[in-house]
């Protein structure tokens, strides 16, 4: 642990511990210069970032990504204490434990706009909560306009859809979970889904929908994977005049899709992604109140915890996806 003294209002250490991804597949843990904030902003003693998908590209290399990459990125799922803010600075102060929207948060500090961190309530209290990826699942489901009676496919049992899962069953929707690994498909019974259905045979999956709704499909389909294969699936599952919700980060080039199919069905094509930092503050408010109110439990889905020294293997992992893995914390405390 670094040499610190914490008083009242701030750290008197000038220095702190951060990843840094120095060649694609390579992370160090380097001791870097402490971020001051600047007017607007807060630093944040980070608790714990959430480890996300989106981090995948980066960590494996691609050709636009330069090396080494900034001290912390990509970590942006932090959430901790409050330790220092800067000037015109009030809406949290010293001591309040927030989720934030930053971006350099695989580190000890990390500092962010004061209008992009949450309060988290003394009911949340010591426990995680990354704010970004919980945020993200909420207005998802805004977008999707899931109501009592519809029948709603999620295809990608990861954590996103795990908590879709439950806020579509909450909503009282009949809810179709679809997902390759048989780990994933008893993740989603545990979360309320009606039926389970593995993702493997393109043709077999949607004669299995078929059955399972006389022939009509779904009102609501959320492609949660990324991948083009699933969401031409997702397009197949979708009803005549239904949604279909794009969730997944399609972040590796170009996708061929089905047009025809979607034209033909008249289908209303949803990118659920925000870009909005104050849409996924939003997110995050809606969050805590969900969370706070159990109607969603993402407890159960923080699988594996890592330290700062062990990230290492957090990325070999959120690579690979060992049995049982769905979502990752790097724990600072």
């Amino acid at each position: 642990m670094q040499d610190t003294l914490i008083t009242e209002k701030k750290t008197t250490a000038t220095t702190m511990r951060a990843a840094v991804i120095t060649t694609p597949k390579t992370v160090e843990v380097q001791t870097i210069a402490l971020p001051e904030p600047e007017a607007g902003q807060v630093r944040l003693k980070l608790e714990g970032c959430g480890l996300c998908a989106s981090n995948i590209p980066v960590w494996e290399g691609r050709e636009w990504f330069s090396y080494p990459v900034e001290a912390g990125n990509p970590g942006h799922e932090g959430w901790g204490v409050v330790e220092a803010v800067g000037e015109g600075v009030d809406n949290v102060k010293v001591g309040d434990r927030v989720a934030a929207l930053s971006y350099h948060s695989y580190a000890e500090f990390d500092v962010a706009d004061a209008d992009k961190v949450v309060k988290l309530p003394a009911a949340l209290a010591g426990k995680p909560f990354p704010g970004e990826p919980l945020g993200c699942a909420m207005n998802i489901f805004k977008r999707s306009d899931i109501s009592e009676g519809q029948t709603v496919a999620i295809l990608g049992i990861g954590f996103l859809g795990a908590l879709l899962v439950q806020l579509a069953k909450h909503a009282g929707a009949r809810v179709i979970a679809i997902s390759k690994r048989e780990f994933s498909l008893d993740m989603a019974k545990e979360c309320g889904a009606d039926e389970v259905i593995a993702m493997d045979d393109h043709y077999q999956i949607i004669q299995k929908v078929s059955d399972l709704t006389n022939g009509n499909f779904c009102d609501r389909v959320i492609e949660c994977t990324g991948k083009e294969w699933p969401l031409n699936l997702s397009g197949e599952l979708t009803k005549e005049r239904g949604k279909l919700i794009i969730a997944g980060f399609h972040q590796d080039g170009m996708r061929q899709v089905n047009v025809q199919l979607w034209n033909w069905r008249g289908l209303d094509v949803i990118n659920a992604h925000e870009r909005d930092p104050q849409e996924y503050i939003k997110g995050i408010r809606a969050a805590v109140e969900a969370v706070e109110k159990g109607i969603i439990n993402p407890e159960p889905l923080y699988t594996h915890t890592y330290t700062l020294e062990n990230i290492q293997e957090a990325f070999d992992n959120l690579t690979n996806r060992p049995d049982g893995f769905v979502k990752a914390l790097i724990t600072y405390n």
